[in-house]
């Protein structure tokens, strides 16, 4: 079995592969204080809730943007695995072609989340991929290639900026209020994140589109991507397994490379 981890601001997601398919997947709050111990010991009980042996667990690989966790989480695959995990860093094979002023400053998520959709949807069209992360960030790729992106706000970034910022605003679920014209603070709060977010999404979706010369496939995911996809037409697939399954899938293609 292989395990793959995405390491994100806000959340590590983890996902053990038994073969192809995921066995089981999980996702934990990032933290900069926890050790490689406290990690190991947090993986391994969610391996025994879901009746996997750590023995069973051959190989592994990571993204990464926050390169203060690598040697934490290289160091517990290693420790209590006894697995050297591969890492999306220069140097490991993606396939991936890049119109980028600095290759080196593209995410390690953004590389996987493209390389993954190459793989699933193809290249016949333009695909934009939107993940709904620390940051929304869209993807661009035509003909293969990764031609950029934006990067915007998050929303639970936003969120938790519009809360601290104010002296009475309440923190509040992200979910879309019924109407639009909201008649509470709650539920105007909610309004102004979610349906601000689905315009923003339409906004980019339509001038990338303009600028592509045509109409892209939008895959969405991330955390709140069902919640915006709702409100909007813009986006075509959810795809939340988007960037547990391109790591799967580099995993593989650099095992095969070394053998």
């Amino acid at each position: 079995m292989i395990i793959c981890i995405d390491i994100g601001n806000s959340n590590i997601k983890y996902a053990v592969f038994d073969g192809d398919e995921p066995r089981f997947t999980f996702r934990v709050a990032t933290d900069l204080k926890k050790t490689s111990d406290e990690y190991g010991v947090q993986l391994i009980t969610m391996l025994h809730i879901n009746n996997v042996e750590k023995e069973a667990i051959t190989g592994g690989i990571f993204s990464s943007v926050v390169p203060s966790l690598d040697y934490t989480i290289a160091h517990m695959l290693g420790m209590y695995f006894g697995i050297t995990p591969k890492q999306i860093a220069p140097g490991l094979k993606t396939g991936l072609k890049m119109r980028a002023d600095n290759a080196r400053e593209v995410g390690a998520d953004r590389i996987v989340n493209n390389v993954s959709a190459l793989k699933k949807y193809g290249a016949e069209r333009p695909i934009v991929i939107v993940d709904f992360g620390t940051a929304t960030t869209f993807n661009v790729l035509k003909d293969g290639e990764f031609i950029g992106g934006v990067i915007a706000p998050g929303i639970k970034g936003s969120l938790d900026s519009l809360v601290s910022g104010t002296a009475k605003l309440p923190r509040v679920e992200i979910e879309a209020p019924r109407s639009v014209i909201a008649t509470n603070t709650v539920t105007n709060m909610q309004a102004g994140i979610v349906f601000g977010f689905a315009g923003l999404v339409e906004f980019i979706i339509k001038k990338i589109g303009r600028e592509l010369g045509e109409k892209p496939l939008t895959v969405a995911t991330g955390g709140f991507s069902e919640v915006i996809a709702k409100e909007t037409k813009s986006i075509d697939v959810i795809d939340k397994m988007l960037t547990l399954n391109g790591l799967k899938y580099l995993y593989d293609m650099n095992s095969e490379e070394g053998k």
